[in-house]
């Protein structure tokens, strides 16, 4: 059964009162999405990986991707689309001090887009569930960059710029080659997958009883 955003919002709350913490959530969603690029690579290794991370927690997804990559001897580099000052939950701040301290990831704060080498995967983790309005900058930019780049790219639990209630799209939006959400389809990712590519929907140890009363 496909849920909306906000029965998916009130599952995640629920597990994180039970003791389910959303840092749990947010490693286990990022490992996920590492094992499905792996499914359709078969091997990163030395493979330039870029991941566009925003402020919020579906940015905190990338960051974990980026340490699970390393460790896969992946050529990590993140581009994080703001100062580090600027992440907005303090699961994402966690991943991100964990990575300043891993000199085999490759740290681009500030939102520049002068990268000297060619990607060979693109992962957008810019936004999740949350986004409502315009797509303004630093962000419509780097959604520019992804879909001008011919590499394969993928998508963390939405591509950025899609609603994943309506299925309607912003301003600008990416159109991915793969996209893996969480827990639970929602409602609109299926209505565009034009811009999903092949889509999935990956358990991450959310406990079945955070949807009691809510589903």
């Amino acid at each position: 059964m496909d849920i909306t955003v906000d029965q998916m919002y009130q599952i995640e709350n629920k597990g994180h009162d039970m003791g389910f913490l959303k840092k749990f959530m947010m490693e286990n969603a990022g490992a996920a999405s590492v094992k499905r690029l792996i499914g359709e690579f078969g091997n990163v290794k030395s493979k330039n990986i870029l991941i566009f991370v925003g402020m919020g927690n579906n940015g905190g997804d990338g960051l974990v991707m980026a340490r699970h990559l390393s460790g896969y001897d992946a050529k990590v580099t993140v581009s994080l689309l703001g100062t580090p000052e600027m992440i907005k939950t303090e699961e994402s701040t966690w991943n991100w001090s964990i990575l300043k301290k891993m000199p085999s990831v490759n740290l681009h704060p500030n939102s520049k887009l002068d990268f000297d080498f060619q990607p060979d995967i693109i992962v957008d983790s810019i936004f999740g569930t949350g986004i409502t309005g315009d797509i303004r900058e630093p962000y419509a930019s780097a959604i520019d960059y992804i879909n001008k780049m011919n590499c394969f790219k993928f998508a963390v639990d939405v591509p950025s710029g899609l609603d994943p209630q309506t299925g309607n799209t912003a301003n600008v939006f990416t159109k991915c080659d793969m996209t893996v959400t969480f827990h639970k389809m929602k409602q609109g990712i299926p209505k565009r997958r034009d811009l999903t590519g092949n889509l999935y929907a990956e358990k991450i140890g959310i406990p079945p009883e955070a949807e009691v009363g809510i589903l």
